[in-house]
């Protein structure tokens, strides 16, 4: 009996998931659903997603790629009422517009009778948005969402771009019951297929003959959980969800010779530099000429040549903030109006670093909000920097789109795992694209503490390479009254009187110094006084959280914090307690910390030094990280304890 239970439960099962799952239709049973059965957690959930892509052939105007997109999403208490609007992404390049169209959806909620309500999505709820002379989004709020409620939407999407297959997304940061993807492409283009992220999913493919032979590839899939979006040091979380990349490798239409596209990275770099958007800009040089004539007659040395030129670049172009492999406007025109992309702020770098007679080829970069390009793809770069080779075997990476950039400093939206170089003649090598040094902030805190609690002190900080370019970005935009109250905020003391060093000058360290007091640092009990040993600098909590990981924690940068601080003892007290001496490192000379704690008998002298060595750290040592920051947190909240004496 027990087995034909077992049977008919599983039966039972197979038919709920074969049911076809019709657009605006749900039950009553999913909208009473009070939780994801698999995720208790899960503020929303996709009941369905579902996502159909094919060529459509026309005689006369050829091939154009159509997908059809259906999502069915549960919304579980208020956190999950952000699902309501949908961002749909569409290139709108002027003569090769990709076209949104046949928006429907619904939202589903039971009413006080326990009746299911239907609200019919409008057309006045549907906005466009340009976001860039390349890309618009229509945005979709969908009416009525509530806790409990259920959406339904689909619509379709027509490009004219053939040869690109949109990325395939098997996971996002809610989990997704039932996943259906198909994707059909004729046999004359044929695609390569990369797996990116941690969840894979095998396909099913077929062939189907139409008036050609097509490849189709079925991709189905149940319970996929969801990757949280809420860790800390991540460049992109969308580097890490489960996908395929559909890459075209190359075309073999019938009478015609075979073209080859992205196959290696030999291809995609010289794919790239024919372009006359970028090669061809490299060779555009009389506009600057006169300029540069002027600087190469004050500046003797290849080094100081390099400088003087990337100085010059910075002060004379700036950066409009728009990102791109080529240019929008041309090298010439962006001089001329002295702002500019990124491709054209440093592809005008490069150039003038070549005409002054340096080994200068540009390097193709993917930021910290796009791909890590781990496989040959022409989309895998977004952004542009200068590589400067010298003679006698250094190098120097330049970003002239940043006024506090310096040589070998890329900015933190450039810094993400390797670039590529790209040469003239057609030669491409990758290029590490982390600063030679550790980025450092080193605090010098000195405080004289008196008998009631009360503190006043002087903190002085120094802040180099990254840190530094970090630092004048943040602060520099505005005036010291502001600085003052952002500081005071972030420390809870009282500002006294503050001063900053360096400000404009990249080639230096950025420099504070704050004079304060502050009554909220000491703690009084029974007549001890129980203090933090490095004040406000003390690491609070473990920004780690999960019980494990699996991409990367990235910092972007190696680097090291320093504290020196020494607390004067008021007058009539002595410690009765202070932390013993402690250091713990991290495996395969990832990192360490140490800390250590002295007493002359007037003064509390306190050195903590955290330094971490890799700007990314493999998630196989997310559990010896975790719980080096434990320890960490730990020994600095250990505190000292003052009593008369």
């Amino acid at each position: 009996m027990r087995k034909i239970m077992l049977m008919l439960t599983l039966l039972a099962s197979i038919s709920v998931v074969s049911q076809e799952i019709k657009f605006g239709k749900v039950s009553k049973q999913a909208l009473e659903e009070k939780f994801y059965p698999l995720d208790s957690t899960a503020n929303a959930a996709y009941l369905f997603k579902e996502r159909k892509t094919f060529y459509e052939y026309n005689r006369n105007t050829g091939f154009r790629i159509v997908s059809y997109f259906h999502y069915r999403l549960k919304v579980y208490n208020k956190q999950g009422l952000d699902r309501a609007t949908f961002n749909i992404y569409y290139a709108t390049k002027s003569g090769s517009t990709e076209k949104i169209s046949s928006v429907k959806g619904y939202t589903f909620n039971l009413n006080e009778n326990g009746e299911i309500t239907k609200d019919k999505l409008e057309n006045k709820s549907i906005f466009k948005e340009r976001k860039n002379e390349y890309r618009s989004v229509k945005k979709v709020s969908m009416p009525n969402v509530k806790e409990g409620s259920i959406i339904d939407l689909k619509y379709k999407l027509t490009s004219p771009y053939t040869y690109i297959v949109d990325d395939l997304s098997f996971q996002t940061n809610i989990p997704i019951k039932k996943l259906h993807i198909e994707i059909e492409t004729p046999e004359w283009f044929v695609f390569s297929k990369i797996s990116k992220g941690f969840y894979s999913i095998p396909p099913k493919s077929s062939k189907k003959t139409r008036d050609l032979d097509f490849n189709i590839d079925v991709y189905d899939a149940e319970n996929i959980p969801a990757l949280r979006d809420n860790e800390p040091y991540v460049s992109n979380i969308n580097n890490y969800y489960g996908g395929l990349k559909y890459e075209l490798s190359y075309t073999q239409i019938p009478n015609s010779t075979i073209k080859t596209f992205t196959d290696t990275w030999e291809n995609v770099s010289k794919q790239i530099y024919k372009s006359s958007n970028f090669g061809g800009e490299l060779e555009r040089t009389s506009y600057f000429k006169e300029d540069l004539q002027k600087i190469l007659t004050k500046i003797k040395g290849d080094v100081q040549k390099t400088l003087a030129i990337f100085e010059h670049v910075k002060s004379k172009v700036q950066w409009n903030s728009g990102y791109g492999k080529f240019t929008n406007d041309g090298t010439k025109e962006a001089y001329k109006k002295g702002t500019g992309n990124v491709a054209e702020i440093n592809l005008i770098l490069t150039s003038m670093l070549r005409e002054a007679g340096l080994g200068a080829n540009p390097v193709l970069v993917s930021t910290r909000n796009h791909d890590i390009p781990l496989f040959p793809t022409l989309d895998g770069f977004n952004y542009v920097v200068s590589l400067v080779e010298f003679t006698d075997g250094q190098t120097m990476l330049l970003d002239a789109t940043e006024k506090y950039a310096m040589a070998n400093v890329l900015p933190y939206r450039a810094l993400n795992w390797n670039g590529r170089k790209v040469t003239k003649e057609g030669y491409s090598t990758w290029v590490n694209l982390n600063a030679p040094k550790h980025s450092s902030e080193t605090n010098t805190l000195k405080v004289k503490l008196d008998e009631e609690g009360s503190i006043e002190g002087l903190l002085r900080t120094k802040e180099e390479m990254l840190n530094a370019m970090l630092g004048r970005i943040r602060y520099n935009q505005f005036n010291d009254d502001e600085v003052i109250s952002k500081l005071e905020e972030k420390y809870n003391i009282e500002i006294e009187n503050f001063r900053a060093s360096n400000k404009e000058n990249p080639y230096k360290s950025y420099n504070k110094m704050i004079k304060f007091t502050s009554d909220d640092l000491v703690e009084g009990i029974n007549g001890k006084l129980l203090i933090d040993p490095l004040l406000f600098l003390t690491y609070k909590t473990n920004p780690f959280k999960s019980e494990e990981r699996t991409f990367p924690v990235d910092f972007a940068t190696a680097w090291k914090e320093t504290n020196n601080v020494s607390i004067q003892i008021p007058e009539g007290y002595k410690a009765e307690s202070i932390p013993e001496q402690f250091a713990i490192g991290l495996p395969d000379n990832l990192g360490f910390f140490k800390f250590k704690v002295s007493n002359n008998g007037k003064t509390i002298n306190v050195s903590s030094i955290i330094q971490i060595n890799a700007p990314v750290i493999a998630p196989s040592y997310y559990s010896s990280l975790k719980e080096f920051y434990t320890k960490i947190v730990a020994k600095q909240k250990e505190q000292i304890v003052l009593i008369k004496g």
